[in-house]
This record gives C-alpha cells, structure tokens and sequence, in this order.
C-alpha cells in the first residue's frame, strides 16, 4: 500500500513538475524546432534602447576591432553620422583589418541622402570592399520585390548588432515631419554570432567583393538561460518564416503578447493569431506611432488597430515621434527584436533576420521601457479617438488602401 501511494505521489509531483516547466516559451521552443529553427544556447544580450547609446556602443566595438568588420544594412544615409562610422572603418582597414559592406540598392536609390558613386569609389580606395545588393538597372524590375532590409554589423565573429536601426542622422535627431525617430537595437555575444555571420556570407555570395571568408569564433557561456532562435526570410528558402514564427510565438501566449511595429498594416496569418489570442482571453497590447513617415501606413495602419481595438485589443498611439521599433514580448518569457515589420513587404518579399530571444531578464527589460512608453507618451485608442484622429475621408481612404495592398 504504502510503495503504491508512494508511486502515485511521485507520479503526480512528476506530473506537476512537467506542467509547470510546459510553459509558452518551452512550447514555442519546440515548435520552432519542428520547422527547422535552430536555436543557440548561452548567450548574452544587451539591449540598445536609443540610437544614441546604438551608435555609441557600436562605435566602440568598431574600434576595438583586430581582424574584421561585416556590415549590412538597408541604407547607409550619406551625412554626419555616417561619416563618422566610415572615419573609424577606414582607420581600421589602414590597421589592416578586413572592412567589407553590403547596403541595399533600393534602399539607397530611395535614401534622402544615397551614398553618392564618388564617395563609394573613395571608400573603395581607402581599403573598405563596399557592395550594392542587387543593383538597381533598367527596367527596374528586379527591386520591385524583394529588398535586403537586413541591418547587421558582426565584428570579429565575436558580437552581433542588429534591430530596426539603419545608419542615418535621423536616429540622432529626427525629422521634420515626424520629430523624434524612435528605435532600439541589440547587442548580442555567443553562439548566435555565428548565424548571423553566415547569413552575412549569404547574402554576399553573388556579389563582385574577394578575400578570405571569415569563420566566427563566438564567446561562449553567456548569460543562463538566453537561448536564441534565429529566423531568416531567405525569399526562395524560407518565404513564410517571419509568418510562421509570429504566429507560432502569439497561438502560444498565455497571458500577455505586447508589440511595438511602425508599419502595423498586419497579413493573414499573423492578424488571425491575433484574433486567437483574443478570443482565448489573452491580454493584446500593440503600440503603434501617431506620427510616421507615409501617410497610406497611417491609414491602412489605423483601420488595423480599429478592427484589434474592437475585439478587445489595447491599442496605444505613441505620440512622442516616430517609433520605428520592431519588438514583441510574449507573457514575460520571451522576446523577438529584429527587422521584420507586420506588412505584406516583409512578411512576403524582402530578406528579413529576427533573434527569438527565451530568456526572462531582457524580455522583462523590454516590457519595462514599454510600459515607460505607455505611460508617458501615449494614447489609448478608444471609439471617440478613432473618431477624432480618422475623420470620415481618412476612414474612406483607407479602406481603399486596405483594398489595393490584398493585390500588391
């Protein structure tokens, strides 16, 4: 009698045990698992929450740097700050180190300040091997879909930077038309280097830039617990990966699902998740930006956040610039920061790379810069708010827009 009440009592503490640890962020481990993710064990991670302290942090690993410096980024905006980056690069390559640069064509044929022919061929000249992804010819077809909206810098295959910044002023100070550009990037060290450096060989395979190709020799034994998934849109390899891991990610919420995305204009798969989520009574929180950098994303984006707010969404109006952050937490576990925005452009066609990142302490820090966000510089979105922010020929205007996005 007593072994079997023994064995029960085992069983069940067993039983509790196993639940207790099958928690949302186990679950997503798993799933992404299933479809192929790789997920890196022993990292550390370091939240940029500024382009100040961005800048700053990335200006000091650059000049730390003794073997080589990989940079890719959607736009290289041709004014002061990127003057300064391109100083430290070119002092590093007269120190011999290997500087090689990839930026976007589009990207910089659309740049207020595109990296002008001359000042590429100084740079070349300087020793820094710089390359257009996928240039931009007659009849310009080719970047009418697929962008490299990748901002990557690996440096010595020991530390990786990536998030929403690309290199340009405005992360600094802003713009015109909308004030203070808002942003945050990450600063990552450990095993998951290494995917992001062959990720950098990857997209630079097809292009004219020699030389040896480097091998990552990551820091091991970070932080316990920050294991990393790492998810890459490869367009012809993986086109629904960023679909997949948003949707994975949200149907696994328990509790709490909080998003910060500039260009919210959502797709199928993601806005059902979404929708789940809801009806299963998690808590939605999703912040978008007052003001942005086009109006047809205000529009589509404010149609969007009536139909969450409506289901029971918490939908919040950042109001002190442009938030241009691509960040989500899901129930305190676990966090992604990257470059993917919720818009049928990454979600189907561009190259896109996010760090699922399963470790309490810096989703918790996220949560905490979030909630700073919600309390200081925001606005709750209610049906009297709709009203008055999207008049009558806005609301018809982007029902349009909805519309003619289904077929781009």
């Amino acid at each position: 009698m007593y072994c079997k009440c023994h064995s029960l009592f085992v069983l069940a503490l067993f039983c509790c045990l196993f639940a207790m640890g099958d928690n949302s962020a186990e679950r997503t481990k798993r799933d992404f698992v299933r479809i192929g993710l790789t997920l890196y064990e022993g990292n550390r991670v370091t939240i940029l929450p500024t382009g100040e302290i961005k800048f700053r942090d990335l200006f000091e690993a650059v000049e730390r740097a003794e073997k080589y410096i990989l940079m890719d980024y959607f736009k290289f905006q041709q004014d002061s700050i990127c003057g300064v980056l391109l100083e430290k690069l070119q002092r590093k390559a007269r120190e011999g180190v290997d500087v090689r640069i990839i930026f976007d064509s589009f990207g910089n044929k659309s740049s207020d300040l595109p990296l002008s022919d001359t000042l590429q061929a100084r740079i070349r000249e300087s020793g820094i091997q710089i390359v257009g992804f996928d240039p931009v010819r007659f009849p310009w077809i080719n970047h009418l879909m697929h962008r490299d909206h990748h901002k990557i810098a690996v440096i010595d295959g020991k530390v990786v930077y990536t998030g929403g910044m690309n290199v340009a002023d405005y992360y600094l100070h802003g713009k015109p038309k909308v004030g203070k550009w808002r942003d945050m990037h990450i600063r990552m060290e450990g095993p998951i280097v290494e995917a992001y450096e062959e990720l950098f060989w990857k997209t630079l395979s097809n292009s004219p830039l020699k030389g040896e190709k480097h091998k990552a020799s990551p820091l091991r034994g970070g932080l316990e617990g920050s294991s990393i998934a790492f998810a890459s849109r490869w367009p012809k390899e993986s086109p629904r990966i960023m679909r997949q891991t948003y949707r994975i990610a949200i149907d696994n919420a328990e509790h709490l699902v909080q998003i910060v995305n500039p260009y919210a204009g959502l797709f199928g798969e993601v806005r059902a998740a979404l929708r789940r989520a809801l009806e299963r009574g998690v808590r939605v929180q999703f912040m978008v930006s007052t003001k942005s950098d086009g109006m047809v994303n205000d529009d589509v984006v404010g149609l969007e956040m009536r139909k969450l707010m409506k289901r029971g969404a918490e939908v919040y109006y950042y109001n002190d610039g442009f938030h241009h952050s691509k960040v989500m937490m899901v129930d305190s576990l676990f966090c992604t920061v990257g470059t993917t925005n919720l818009d049928a452009r990454s979600l189907c066609f561009d190259y896109e790379v996010n760090a699922f990142i399963f470790d309490r302490a810096t989703t918790q820090e996220l949560q905490q810069i979030y909630t700073e966000d919600i309390e200081k510089h925001s606005t709750l979105l209610t049906p009297e708010v709709f009203k008055e922010r999207f008049p009558l020929r806005r609301r018809i205007r982007s029902r349009i827009f909805t519309i003619a996005k289904r077929f781009l």
